[in-house]
Protein backbone atom coordinates (compact mmCIF):
# COMPACT_ATOMS: atom_id res chain seq x y z
CA UNK A 1 0.00 0.00 0.00
CA UNK A 2 1.25 3.25 -1.29
CA UNK A 3 1.38 5.83 2.11
CA UNK A 4 0.34 9.02 0.93
CA UNK A 5 1.98 12.29 2.37
CA UNK A 6 0.22 15.35 3.21
CA UNK A 7 1.65 18.88 2.12
CA UNK A 8 3.55 19.02 4.52
CA UNK A 9 5.56 15.65 3.97
CA UNK A 10 3.70 14.42 7.38
CA UNK A 11 1.46 11.11 6.94
CA UNK A 12 -1.69 12.82 8.54
CA UNK A 13 -3.50 16.09 9.47
CA UNK A 14 -3.73 16.38 12.90
CA UNK A 15 -0.54 15.12 14.48
CA UNK A 16 0.43 18.88 15.35
CA UNK A 17 -3.31 19.87 16.44
CA UNK A 18 -3.03 16.56 18.75
CA UNK A 19 0.10 17.88 20.19
CA UNK A 20 -0.51 21.05 20.82
CA UNK A 21 -3.80 19.78 22.87
CA UNK A 22 -2.05 17.28 24.75
CA UNK A 23 0.57 19.93 26.31
CA UNK A 24 -2.28 22.75 26.98
CA UNK A 25 -3.76 19.91 28.47
CA UNK A 26 -0.43 19.05 30.72
CA UNK A 27 -0.44 15.48 29.92
CA UNK A 28 2.50 13.62 28.74
CA UNK A 29 2.51 11.25 25.74
CA UNK A 30 2.17 8.05 28.21
CA UNK A 31 -1.04 9.90 29.98
CA UNK A 32 -2.61 10.81 26.50
CA UNK A 33 -2.00 7.03 25.81
CA UNK A 34 -3.73 5.32 28.76
CA UNK A 35 -6.46 8.25 28.62
CA UNK A 36 -7.57 6.54 24.50
CA UNK A 37 -7.28 3.52 25.97
CA UNK A 38 -9.85 3.87 28.59
CA UNK A 39 -12.55 5.58 25.85
CA UNK A 40 -11.85 2.10 23.87
CA UNK A 41 -8.41 2.87 21.45
CA UNK A 42 -5.82 0.57 21.77
CA UNK A 43 -2.57 2.73 21.51
CA UNK A 44 0.75 3.13 23.38
CA UNK A 45 3.31 6.27 24.28
CA UNK A 46 5.42 5.12 21.05
CA UNK A 47 2.01 5.41 18.37
CA UNK A 48 1.35 9.26 20.06
CA UNK A 49 4.55 9.95 19.39
CA UNK A 50 4.95 8.84 15.61
CA UNK A 51 1.45 10.53 15.51
CA UNK A 52 2.58 13.60 16.83
CA UNK A 53 5.72 14.18 14.50
CA UNK A 54 3.44 12.94 11.29
CA UNK A 55 5.20 9.58 11.45
CA UNK A 56 2.15 7.50 11.17
CA UNK A 57 -1.50 7.79 10.01
CA UNK A 58 -4.67 8.55 11.72
CA UNK A 59 -7.54 6.38 10.96
CA UNK A 60 -10.85 8.76 10.69
CA UNK A 61 -12.12 6.22 13.49
CA UNK A 62 -9.12 7.39 15.85
CA UNK A 63 -9.77 10.67 15.61
CA UNK A 64 -12.96 10.14 17.35
CA UNK A 65 -11.69 8.74 20.04
CA UNK A 66 -8.64 11.85 20.37
CA UNK A 67 -11.71 14.55 20.07
CA UNK A 68 -14.11 12.64 22.96
CA UNK A 69 -11.01 12.77 25.08
CA UNK A 70 -9.75 16.37 23.83
CA UNK A 71 -13.71 17.76 24.32
CA UNK A 72 -13.21 18.89 20.85
CA UNK A 73 -14.79 18.37 17.39
CA UNK A 74 -12.76 15.96 14.63
CA UNK A 75 -12.58 19.19 12.62
CA UNK A 76 -10.81 21.25 15.31
CA UNK A 77 -8.21 17.92 15.31
CA UNK A 78 -7.83 19.24 11.57
CA UNK A 79 -7.61 22.56 12.02
CA UNK A 80 -4.53 23.26 9.45
CA UNK A 81 -4.59 26.89 10.66
CA UNK A 82 -3.24 26.59 14.17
Amino acid sequence: MKLYRYMDGNANASGRKIKELREAAGLSQEQLAAKVQLVGLNLNQKAISRIETGDRVVPDFELLFFSEVFGVSVEALLDKDT
